[in-house]
C-alpha cells in the first residue's frame, strides 16, 4: 500500500476536521479527541451536507444539516438512519498524517 502525506496532525484542531481536495471530490479528515485521525466523504448522502463542517463525537460525525451521525470508522450510518460513506485509510507518523494513495485512487476509478 502507498501514501501520501497530507499534512501535520497539529493542522486538524482536537474534534475538528480539514478538507482534502482531489480530482473527485473532497475528502473530510477528522482528529478524534483520542488523536485518532479518519478520512471519509466529505458529503452526506441525504442532503450533501458537509461533513466536515459536522460535530465529532467519539469516533463518529453528525452531518451539520440533518444530523445524521456516521461512523468515523466504518462509515455506516448510525440509529435508524440508512446509508454509507466511503472511509480512507490513514495512518499517523511522526506528527504527519499520511491517507492510503490506493484508495484514493480507487475512488476515481469508480466514480
Amino acid at each position: 500500500m502507498s501514501w501520501i502525506d497530507i499534512g501535520n496532525i497539529e493542522d486538524i484542531p482536537v474534534r475538528g476536521a480539514r478538507v482534502l481536495k482531489t480530482r473527485m471530490g473532497c475528502v473530510a479528515v477528522f482528529r478524534t479527541s483520542e488523536a485518532e485521525v479518519f478520512a471519509v466523504d466529505d458529503t452526506c448522502p441525504h442532503k450533501q451536507g458537509p461533513l466536515s463542517e459536522g460535530i465529532v463525537h467519539g469516533k463518529a460525525v453528525t452531518c451539520p444539516l440533518h444530523n445524521w451521525v456516521f461512523s468515523l470508522e466504518t462509515g455506516m450510518a448510525q440509529g435508524a438512519d440508512e446509508g454509507s460513506i466511503a472511509t480512507y485509510p490513514t495512518m499517523v507518523e511522526n506528527g504527519r498524517i499520511l491517507i492510503s494513495a490506493d484508495a484514493l485512487q480507487s475512488r476515481v476509478a469508480a466514480e
